[in-house]
């Protein structure tokens, strides 16, 4: 009978393999890998069972840089940021109850991606974004209600603005996502 080993490998878990792809899509965006080599990590990532095959896949990435996610949590209560704030690259927002009112139309955003993470329970929740931003809200669930958001029409020719990810889960309030008039 052979004992188990020591130090088994731990198993990649779904958080660390989306962490990961979201880490391949920045490199790639930021111009430190070709499209091809994106496409082996990728398939490495999306295959990997152990962290070791995960971290071979992110090898020669640049780091991400230090203070780049901040939680915002809330029991209850609200939850604000207006004015000219510094939007960190991923954002986490986290309230049981109470609203939540996140204003980027005047924030600094000095990432060309930004993810915010939603982990909402009741309440309402109001996201304003850049006029020029780009929405992605693929990995976002509602319960209850469904999102409110309209996509904005293309813009004039000109260099776009940020690509706002955001996903998570939002139980029983509404997300209202929109664009900033000016």
């Amino acid at each position: 009978m052979t004992s188990p080993p020591e130090n088994p490998p731990s198993l990649v878990s779904e958080d660390d393999r989306e962490a990961a792809v979201r880490r391949l899509q920045d490199a790639y965006a930021e111009g430190h890998i070709s499209h091809e080599e994106m496409d082996q990590r990728l398939h490495t990532v999306l295959t990997a069972t152990t962290h070791g095959e995960l971290m071979s896949a992110l090898a020669s990435l640049p780091a991400e840089p230090p203070g780049t996610t901040s939680t915002i949590a809330a029991h209850s209560g609200r939850i604000r940021r207006r004015g000219p704030w510094l939007v960190p690259r991923t954002l986490k927002v986290e309230s049981a109850f109470g609203r939540v009112h996140l204003d980027l139309s005047r924030a600094v955003i000095e990432h060309p991606i930004i993810d915010i993470e939603l982990a909402l329970g009741t309440g309402r929740a109001r996201i304003t974004v850049p006029r020029d931003a780009i929405v992605d809200v693929e990995g976002l669930h509602t319960g209850w209600k469904d999102l409110r958001y309209k996509p904005r029409p293309s813009l004039p020719s000109g260099p776009g603005g940020p690509k706002i990810r955001i996903s998570g889960a939002v139980g029983f309030g509404r997300l209202r996502i929109r664009h900033a008039r000016r």
